[in-house]
């Protein structure tokens, strides 16, 4: 019981980043490798990487849209049932340990322990995120939408590409969810950096020497999560 007067102590909004902070590797390469075993055929519909490879490094530079010409490559008209497997298997895949940075998992279980509210914020897509945000016991996931076609997966963005820009407005967003409650952010890259710079604390984990450098200029501390 607390003494009489005392204030309660104040719950944070954990806001974890997946790829690099959380895990070791890639998700959206291991779902899309998955998918591809399973369905062998569909590398015949990577002739057209190279072009969008090109559009990418010589126009637009736009990793949203090329994340949906990849997405679109090796699954666009697959049915919601076929996908969904392939989500079920990632996460079974994943277990409570594999492919998770155990260093990053001390830091989830101990805000779980402190009453924190726990967030998922990915640009990673929604055909299998969510999954792994309930396999690690996180309140919310906010990550890349993707578009269907009542039972068909279309592929293209229903949502802007949560990265950069677009993950400092989810995180506008969650202080109106969590009012008064400060915010502490992790994540792992220099485009992290936009929406830790507005946390009331922040840590980049296991960042590029060109994004620690980043976060050395911006007052946010670095360390490697193992």
């Amino acid at each position: 019981m607390r003494a009489e007067g005392t204030a309660a102590p104040k719950r944070w909004v954990a806001v974890f980043d997946l790829d690099g902070t959380l895990t070791w590797h890639d998700t959206l390469f291991l779902f899309l490798m998955g998918f591809l075993r399973r369905h062998p055929w569909r590398v015949l519909r990577f002739w057209r990487m190279p072009f969008a490879l090109a559009s990418f490094l010589a126009l637009n530079h736009d990793r949203g849209l090329l994340k949906s010409r990849v997405i679109r490559m090796a699954m666009g008209g697959a049915r919601r049932s076929v996908v969904d497997a392939c989500a079920d298997a990632l996460a079974d895949s994943l277990g409570p340990r594999h492919r998770f940075r155990p260093a990053a998992l001390a830091v989830l279980e101990a805000h779980r322990a402190a009453g924190d509210h726990l967030v998922l914020l990915s640009a990673s897509p929604d055909l299998y995120v969510p999954r792994i945000g309930r396999l690690l016991g996180f309140e919310r996931t906010l990550c890349t939408e993707i578009e269907w076609r009542e039972d068909r997966l279309v592929g293209t963005l229903k949502t802007a590409n949560r990265r950069g820009a677009e993950k400092l407005r989810c995180l506008t967003w969650l202080r109106a969810q969590y009012p008064g409650l400060p915010v502490v952010a992790y994540g792992n890259s220099s485009s992290d950096l936009d929406h830790m710079q507005h946390a009331d604390r922040a840590l980049l984990v296991n960042g590029s020497a060109a994004a620690r450098a980043q976060a050395v200029r911006s007052g946010i501390p670095s360390s490697n999560w193992t």
